[in-house]
């Protein structure tokens, strides 16, 4: 039976938990493949039989850091935006509420980067990504049809709004960690929204 279809008790899931966010700190300092299943349990301190108990290898660990990362992203943007109505308020807190979500979280970040470059790890995070890019799509598709937002595709511009965000992200703000994120969010709400919300460049005669 897989870990996953296993009914953990608090003490169980206590442990699971330790043992993520351990090995979350460790693949993010040392690197993921340098870093054994036996350096992760020391760090816990307990031995390999519990690890397996909870997962079955360390490429399945890595893979559930990265989906509980890119679900707590997206839910922290849900949770934002919830008792918003107005899609372009809706746009503008999702962009930041990530971009806030990911200066937090700078060592899931970090593995997000390194899993987008590995065969095997790449087709999970792409998919999280365009998972990110409908729900930004959809507030951007009502602010169109209600004329906020010059015509144009919401799935492109939804696409263009994640890589900025991450882009910066992972140049601005992860490159110094001790810097404050705000500036950086602060730039990328007002050039994602204000391109956004732009009239489309027409040719001159």
């Amino acid at each position: 039976m897989g870990t996953e279809e296993r009914q953990l008790t608090a003490r169980g899931e206590e442990r699971r938990r330790q043992i993520i966010e351990v090995a979350t700190r460790l693949f993010a300092e040392r690197g993921y493949h340098p870093t054994s299943v036996a350096d992760v349990v020391d760090a816990v301190g307990v031995g390999k039989g519990v690890f397996y108990w909870y997962f079955p290898s360390k490429e399945a660990l890595l893979a559930e850091i990265l989906r509980e990362g890119q679900k707590g992203r997206r839910r922290h943007q849900r949770d934002a935006i919830a008792d918003v109505d107005d899609p372009v308020e809706q746009m503008e807190r999702g962009i930041r509420s990530g971009m806030e979500w990911m200066a937090a979280h700078r060592e899931v970040m970090t593995l997000i980067r390194f899993a987008a470059t590995e065969e095997r790890f790449a087709p999970g995070i792409r998919k999280g990504e365009a998972v990110a890019a409908r729900d930004a799509a959809e507030p951007l598709a009502r602010a169109i049809a209600e004329g906020r937002v010059p015509e144009a595709d919401p799935d492109l511009l939804a696409r263009a709004v994640v890589g900025v965000t991450q882009h910066l992200s992972a140049t601005l703000i992860h490159a110094d960690p001790s810097a404050d994120p705000t500036p950086v969010i602060d730039a990328a709400v007002r050039f994602c929204i204000g391109g956004i919300l732009a009239a489309p460049a027409t040719a001159t005669d």
